[in-house]
């Protein structure tokens, strides 16, 4: 049961991404909501440039999706260690790369989806991204550990 506490959230993301890869996230499904609320918001662009924007909102969502994902994996990895280690965040990147793979093979086989691997390309940086920014705040805090640890310096005068 601990291995399920620390990878529930993790596996339940992965249920949340697959749900997205159906055909009710079809861009022309959510094209039908998101189109018209820029239009509404932005009156003047072209529908040309409101396709733009939607399909980078679209890909803005495959990012947080997988720097998301990674965030759990760590957290999976870590088992509550307040320690992070450069095999668990190569390993984690590894596991995004490849549910990306699979989800992308996964929309093959899903009406009005298509694979594409720039989506897969997209979801690894944002899974490298997520465990850049994990080192970066595990090593703040360890030096913030470190510095409050040292005892205070005193100077003679």
């Amino acid at each position: 049961m601990r291995w399920l506490k620390q990878w529930w959230p993790a596996l339940a993301w992965v249920a949340v991404i697959s749900w997205f890869s159906t055909s009710l996230f079809t861009s022309a499904n959510t094209g039908r909501f998101i189109i018209p609320v820029l239009h509404w918001m932005f009156p003047s662009l072209s529908l040309d440039t409101l396709h733009l924007i939607h399909l980078l909102i679209r890909k803005c969502g495959h990012f947080t999706e997988y720097f998301i994902l990674s965030w759990l994996i760590l957290r999976g990895f870590r088992r509550g260690e307040r320690v992070t280690k450069m095999k668990w965040a190569l390993l984690t990147i590894l596991l995004i790369f490849g549910y990306a793979s699979l989800d992308e093979f996964h929309q093959s086989f899903v009406p009005g989806r298509t694979p594409a691997f720039h989506d897969v390309m997209i979801d690894t940086s944002a899974g490298i991204a997520a465990q850049i920014v994990a080192a970066l705040l595990f090593e703040k805090q360890r030096r913030k550990v470190a510095a409050s640890a040292q005892p205070p310096s005193t100077s003679s005068e």
